[in-house]
């Protein structure tokens, strides 16, 4: 390592430091206010000229508000739609007339692993947050558990989420490895969902229940009335029936069940296949939210008589609540890019090319420490698959699987505030710093070790591939 990947080094932690102290002293700033200062303040003292750090603010910003912000605004819509149609409550209703309470973190970790497998991890968090709300809101009404009821439903599906957004392909850092390493997409796969299920049951259920009974987190209550709100009052649904429960399962599932479309064609069929290519477009996620919504607006409410304009009134009130949420993924999303053109990156390379270790473990920390510092699991897998790739070519006995795995779980440690999926999670469950680093960050450091220790135990059986 040189001076200079010393002091970038250096430079990162200050900044994740100057972040923290912003946002929790007496200051109390508002966190893109933060983010904002934090992302000039690294930017110069790492030696970016200020027109360069003024441009990575702008494209990080935008970049992230492209990726995640359409998605969150479509799916607050859709969200708006199911809850005053009452297809949320139908639901959540459902859920807990069909489950006990000591087995509804287990209910929520099993949808949120079957929706999560072709869905990024905000994506579905932002579809799963109507299911969340509203069966926490019944829970917190009836006083049935100590703690916090979102808490309580919300931690197993974010468990399972991040679970299934680093450790199983169609996602795009699994098949970024697996492309680089020339490793078995099958075999990846098969290797994913063995080591994602203990990293559920530990990231969620049980770190749940541990955690519940110490928080009293509590949503705005404007994403109360928008994500979970019962059909009374002046919305479109009031005057209208309530639709079935399979079409309102339809409408919920319709963005995913695209998402997996497009994942099966492109594991089925060739690359430049129309199929293919038809289901990329049909399955992106900001094209199967938006189906989505449109499907859930006709079905929904035009079809069973609604008024077009109660309906458009109704659109328009629910990105109102999510404005706040959408600045502050954009602050963080600067501050990613800030850490990245700062070359934060290359000087973790370099400090990791002087450990000798397993490749398998020597992936994990490689793409833990990308991840950590820049704020992007693409980073961090992008950097360690590449890395590592002249080592699995080069004849080493390595499992390129299980590689492969070991850098998707590395990515996952520790989500902290540069990354957008925190302040999704901070913002839409109305968390403290240390609440969310309590929940987010914590579960995702749990299932991220649990990954690993699947990933050492199966590298001492016969290898798939």
């Amino acid at each position: 390592m040189t001076s200079v990947d010393i002091q970038l080094l250096a430079t990162a932690a200050g900044g994740v430091l100057l972040l923290v102290v912003l946002i929790v002293s007496r200051s109390r700033l508002h966190p893109l206010l933060a983010l904002l200062i934090t992302s000039l303040g690294v930017g110069l003292a790492a030696g970016m000229p200020s027109e360069t750090v003024l441009k990575s603010i702008e494209s990080g910003a935008g970049h992230t508000l492209g990726a995640v912000g359409l998605v969150v605004a479509l799916g607050a819509m859709l969200g708006k739609i199911l809850a005053d149609a009452g297809v949320t409550e139908s639901i959540s209703e459902l859920i807990l007339r069909k489950t006990s309470v000591r087995l509804l973190p287990w209910a929520m970790a099993g949808a949120a692993f079957v929706i999560g497998i072709p869905m990024f991890f905000e994506v579905g968090l932002v579809v799963l947050l109507p299911l969340i709300f509203g069966v926490a809101r019944k829970l917190d009404a009836a006083s049935s558990i100590k703690g916090s009821a979102y808490v309580y439903v919300g931690v197993p599906v974010i468990a399972a989420l991040a679970a299934m957004h680093g450790m199983v392909p169609p996602h795009p850092g699994p098949l970024t490895a697996i492309a680089a390493l020339n490793a078995n997409v099958g075999a990846t796969m098969l290797y994913g969902f063995i080591a994602a299920i203990p990293a559920i049951v530990l990231g969620g259920p049980v770190y749940g229940a541990l955690v519940t009974p110490r928080m009293s987190v509590t949503p705005d209550q404007n994403l109360l009335d928008q994500f979970a709100a019962k059909r009374a009052g002046d919305d479109f649904g009031a005057s209208l029936p309530r639709p079935s429960l399979g079409l309102g399962l339809l409408a919920t599932l319709l963005p995913a069940l695209l998402m997996l479309l497009n994942a099966t064609a492109e594991l089925v069929f060739a690359k430049d296949s129309a199929i293919v290519h038809a289901t990329g477009f049909i399955g992106h996620p900001v094209i199967a939210m938006l189906l989505g919504v449109l499907f859930a607006s006709f079905v929904l409410v035009l079809m069973r008589g609604g008024a077009s304009e109660a309906l458009r009134g109704a659109l328009s009130a629910s990105v109102k609540p999510i404005a706040n949420v959408l600045l502050i993924i954009a602050g963080g999303g600067a501050f990613q890019r800030v850490l990245t053109d700062a070359k934060v990156g290359d000087a973790i390379m370099h400090m990791s090319q002087q450990l000798s270790l397993s490749p398998l473990v020597l992936g994990w920390i490689i793409s833990m420490l990308l991840s950590v510092s820049t704020g992007s699991a693409t980073v961090g897998i992008v950097g360690a698959s590449g890395l590592l790739a002249p080592l699995a070519a080069s004849g080493v006995a390595v499992n390129a699987p299980l590689l492969a795995l070991s850098i998707g779980c590395g990515s996952l440690f520790f989500n902290y505030a540069n990354h957008a999926g925190f302040w999704l999670v901070k913002e839409s469950f109305g968390m403290s710093m240390g609440e969310a680093t309590a929940t987010i960050s914590t579960i995702q450091s749990i299932v991220s070790l649990v990954g690993l220790a699947m990933v050492l135990l199966m590298n001492l059986l016969p290898p798939l591939a």
